[in-house]
């Protein structure tokens, strides 16, 4: 291929006819025998030859460049000067051709090249095009797979692990999965017609596991049955209605939340935070944890809860014993023992088993209690309360003066609103004042109406929790210790000297006492 350096340049030519006429100025020397040939003369018969031939593409210097990837050509042309014609889209793409450019030709800057007579530059002239690859079929879930979450570095560098968890939930009709179908590519080339082949492309199968169906709207949309973990087990989508944790749940572990059961079979470190929709089983030792269930709570080794701990459940309690812990239950506790605790029960607090006892502490059950011992012989105060307690007499006591208040400005609303209805009705009409205040009181009534059935509903409901209380009873089947304090309602009596077998209850607001060997 010809390059721009093969040949004289412009200004080189004209140099070179400079010369020629300054020859010509002199008496031209024939050569006889073997005579030296002078160099105006050659360079005479050099300049007479090029102008007799037109130079072509490759010989005027001229020429294509082609990057590494063989994707992109550039054409360089020189001026092809007042002998010749401007260049055409023929003899430009036959340049091309002979170059190894054959396919991706950029016509418009070929045809304005020639227009514009662009030369000396390096102008994009041909482009490939590249393989764009296909994908595989593929699912986009909607849960994480890698469930295990980074604990926490907090600004003074200690590390948190609270709220570190391995669990993801999900609800009955949550989508968990969307499949994406295989998409083919589309085969390349570059600029000298080499074909650059794409991967063939792929579907998988659908997907399977437990708990998991295809949408009726959509088969590549995969929906969960029921509530519960949500994980892959093997390849497969699983969702457990249960979880469980074989070993102890520490720190690292973290927070534990779950939409059904948790049973751990180990203990529970202190400072671990379990929430569960269902019920909480604990077979291990247990510290200061805060527990959220539910369901029930069941504590197989008791809890030692340093003044910290917090066990709430909507349904029972149930616990080898509960020291230093809050435990507030929507339905029944029951323990063998119970130290030092402040626990609250709307069912009943039983204490089973020979040791069966309450020691220290705050104990309500709306319901009753029941034990074996009350106290102990270091006179330790201990209060045990049956019954609904005094902030709910003080609730009711509160809704009852705001019922009557209510009541009365609702009269007073209802009065004034029928007197301007009547004189409505009378006179067909009112003034516009007179309409724009039997609106306002029109919807003032209404507001306050809705106010006092608002009232009267929680006065009612707590009014019939007082009474449900009313027949409680405190049953001891072994000794009351001094210091402690029974309480039945609103109603409180000190134990001042040891005694046993006893039952209290509540008779016209006092509370009275039998003993339980001789009680009906």
């Amino acid at each position: 291929m010809g390059s721009s350096t093969d040949f004289l340049t412009e200004d080189e030519l004209k140099e070179l006819r400079k010369e020629i006429d300054n020859l010509g100025r002199r008496p031209a020397a024939v050569p006889q025998g073997n005579e030296e040939i002078t160099q105006g003369q050659i360079l005479s018969e050099i300049i007479d030859e090029t102008n007799s031939k037109l130079l072509t593409l490759e010989e005027n210097g001229s020429y294509v460049k082609i990057s590494k990837d063989g994707m992109t050509a550039w054409l360089y042309l020189t001026d092809p000067g007042i002998e010749r014609d401007n260049y055409t889209m023929e003899e430009l793409t036959d340049f091309l051709k002979k170059k190894d450019v054959v396919t991706g030709y950029h016509h418009s800057n070929l045809a304005a090249m020639i227009k514009k007579k662009v030369y000396k530059r390096e102008i994009v002239v041909a482009q490939g095009q590249p393989a764009i690859e296909g994908n595989n079929g593929y699912y986009e879930y909607k849960f994480d797979l890698n469930q295990r979450r980074a604990p926490k570095v907090l600004s003074n560098g200690r590390v948190d692990y609270t709220n570190m968890s391995s669990l993801q939930n999900v609800h009955e009709g949550d989508v968990v999965a969307i499949y994406h179908h295989a998409r083919e590519g589309t085969d390349g080339y570059d600029v000298k017609g080499r074909i650059q082949q794409v991967k063939g492309v792929k579907e998988i199968p659908p997907l399977t596991g437990k708990a998991i169906c295809q949408s009726q709207e959509n088969p590549d949309v995969y929906i969960a049955l029921q509530d519960g973990k949500i994980g892959m087990k093997n390849g497969k989508i699983d969702i457990q209605a249960l979880h469980e944790i074989n070993g102890d749940v520490t720190l690292i572990t973290g927070k534990v939340e779950f939409f059904g059961d948790v049973v751990i079979t180990g203990g529970v470190e202190s400072g671990v935070v379990i929430r569960a929709g269902r019920n909480i089983e604990i077979k291990g030792n247990v510290e200061a944890v805060n527990l959220f269930a539910g369901g029930d709570i069941i504590l197989a080794r008791g809890i030692q809860g340093g003044q910290k701990a917090k066990v709430i459940a909507r349904g029972n309690i149930y616990a080898d014993f509960l020291e230093h812990t809050v435990a507030v239950a929507g339905g029944d506790v029951q323990a063998n023992t119970i130290l030092n605790s402040r626990v609250s029960a709307d069912g009943k607090i039983t204490l089973t088993g020979k040791k069966g006892a309450i020691i220290g502490g705050y104990n309500h059950a709306m319901m009753g209690i029941a034990a074996t011992e009350i106290g102990n012989a270091a006179e330790i105060r201990t209060v045990v309360h049956v019954g609904c307690e005094k902030e709910v007499y003080q609730k009711v006591q509160k809704l009852r003066i705001a019922d009557a208040s209510q009541e009365e400005a609702l009269s007073e609303i209802r009065e004034e609103f029928s007197e301007l209805a009547q004189r409505k009705k009378k006179s067909g009409k009112l003034s516009d004042a007179l309409e724009i205040k039997l609106q306002t009181l029109e919807s003032q009534y209404n507001a306050a109406k809705k106010e006092l059935e608002t009232t009267r509903k929680q006065l009612r409901k707590l009014e019939e929790k007082i009474t449900q209380g009313q027949g409680s009873e405190i049953l001891i089947s072994g000794n009351v210790y001094r210091g402690t304090v029974v309480c039945l309602a609103q109603a409180q009596m000190p134990i001042e000297r040891d005694t046993c077998f006893m039952k209290y209850y509540q008779q016209k607001g006092m509370i009275e006492s039998s003993v339980l060997a001789y009680s009906s």
